[in-house]
């Protein structure tokens, strides 16, 4: 019996609504390549919708400096440190 070895086209753990969150660098280095650009959808599996909603959040990030701009940052310093959350949440 032949196996049926189906590589999904999008990712399953992100639901048809989510909402990348500009404030929340961790998440959003995951989508960033080593030279500082934003990882294309084909390598990052997400829909069309993911995708562009993720560009925002990233470009959006990187206006407020909560990442850096552009390859220079990244050859010069390596990966910057993950901002704490703390001075983001409400209470």
């Amino acid at each position: 019996m032949k196996k049926n070895n189906v590589r999904l086209k999008y990712r399953t753990e992100l639901k048809a609504d989510h909402q990348f969150d500009f404030k929340d660098a961790a998440t959003l280095y995951r989508y960033i390549g080593e030279a500082g650009k934003i990882v294309p959808s084909r390598i990052s599996k997400l829909s069309m919708r993911h995708q562009r909603n993720l560009t925002r959040a990233i470009k959006k990030a990187r206006n407020l400096a909560l990442l850096p701009v552009g390859a220079q940052a990244y050859d010069d310093y390596y990966r910057p440190q993950i901002l704490s959350p703390k001075p983001f949440e409400l209470d």
